[in-house]
């Protein structure tokens, strides 16, 4: 099977909450059918920087503006589509939200909602997500 490469960034992006910190998720459905939770991310693009592509991508995926804070890790797996195996790559970054509404996000998200920080990486169907997502939630609560 031919293998192509990837290389994509996302963010777990947080702000404050009424009681305490939060941070959004992402859905859509998966290949069967169910709503599965995670990090806004997407390609970089041509000419972007992981941290341009990430700011991007939070805001075409979640609707919410934001900046980059620090660096929390990468992200590998591999995926088969249409019968290529994908090798992915996915910089994540910890992102403040700075405006916006999860109202606002694109088509590609079936829904995006804010989670208590200390709830959320329970809420993340993947559990390479769930580890950085829980590394933000420490260094929040921190």
């Amino acid at each position: 099977m031919r293998t192509r490469r990837e290389v994509s960034a996302g963010g777990v992006v947080y702000r404050t909450g009424p009681d305490g910190p939060e941070i959004v998720l992402a859905a859509r459905r998966d290949r069967r059918g169910r709503l599965a939770w995670g990090l806004p991310k997407g390609l970089i693009e041509p000419g972007e920087s992981p941290e341009e592509a990430a700011v991007r991508e939070v805001q075409e995926e979640a609707g919410l503006e934001s900046q980059v804070v620090e660096r929390l890790g990468e992200v590998r797996y591999f995926y088969v589509w249409e019968g290529v195996r994908v090798a992915k790559l996915v910089h994540v970054f910890l992102m403040e939200s700075t405006g916006g509404d999860v109202s606002l996000h694109d088509h590609e998200m079936e829904e995006v909602r804010w989670f208590p920080a200390a709830r959320a990486a329970g809420r993340t169907s993947y559990p390479s997500e769930r580890e950085l997502v829980e590394r933000a939630a420490a260094l929040l609560s921190g």
